[in-house]
């Protein structure tokens, strides 16, 4: 056993084992934590914002007489300020239109690019799909399971004939993108949790290597 003598690693030793108190029950050792793990992130993203993106595309440039069309965007984006007062806070509305306008215009065509456009791609069956077996019946298995999936949610006829069984299929290929999503989420969380024992094992206590 090699404890560590670092006092940065005990720090944060004790705010994971702070952290971990809420396994037992809510406490105060546990809240002061939680605070602190939030008022860290808070004031590091205000850092953030300020120097990395603030500093150097707004006020830099406007200091040196450049690109003084963004003292309007600065305008706007201040505007969110006002949701604070209360005779003035319908003003909040402006820059949030603006956002999601954008949004909405930037992000829509990319989703329809990548969730349909790309999946029906990868959906269609052509001969160099079958350069391997094993290739093959997976794009076999995808296609079926597209095609099930999508009659499971065909809400404009009753299910009848091969509708079915094919809606049956649908709900099978769907409850395993579900257990699949839910198993890789698990799986992501149980990492985060074996490197914080690996921390305190092997880099604070020093009982492994």
């Amino acid at each position: 056993m090699n404890v560590s003598t670092n006092p940065w690693i005990w720090i944060s030793a004790i705010l994971t084992l702070g952290i971990f108190s809420f396994l037992y029950k809510e406490n105060p050792f546990y809240r002061v934590c939680e605070h602190l793990f939030v008022g860290i992130s808070n004031g590091y993203s205000i850092t953030f914002v300020w120097h990395r993106i603030l500093m150097p595309t707004l006020i830099n440039p406007v200091a040196r007489g450049e690109r003084l069309w963004l003292i309007l965007v600065a305008i706007i984006g201040a505007l969110y300020f006002t949701r604070f007062i209360p005779r003035i806070s319908w003003l909040v509305r402006i820059p949030i239109a603006i956002v999601m306008g954008y949004g909405a215009g930037a992000s829509i065509p990319r989703a329809i690019d990548a969730s349909i456009i790309e999946q029906l791609k990868a959906t269609v069956i052509t001969r160099s799909t079958f350069e391997t077996i094993y290739a093959g019946l997976w794009a076999i298995i995808i296609f079926i399971g597209v095609i099930a999936t999508i009659s499971y949610f065909f809400f404009s006829r009753e299910r009848k004939g091969i509708l079915k069984p094919l809606s049956y299929l649908g709900i099978i290929f769907i409850m395993l993108g579900f257990g699949a999503s839910f198993g890789y989420t698990v799986m992501a969380r149980i990492s985060l949790l074996i490197g914080r024992l690996t921390f305190l094992l092997r880099d604070w206590l020093g009982i492994i290597k």
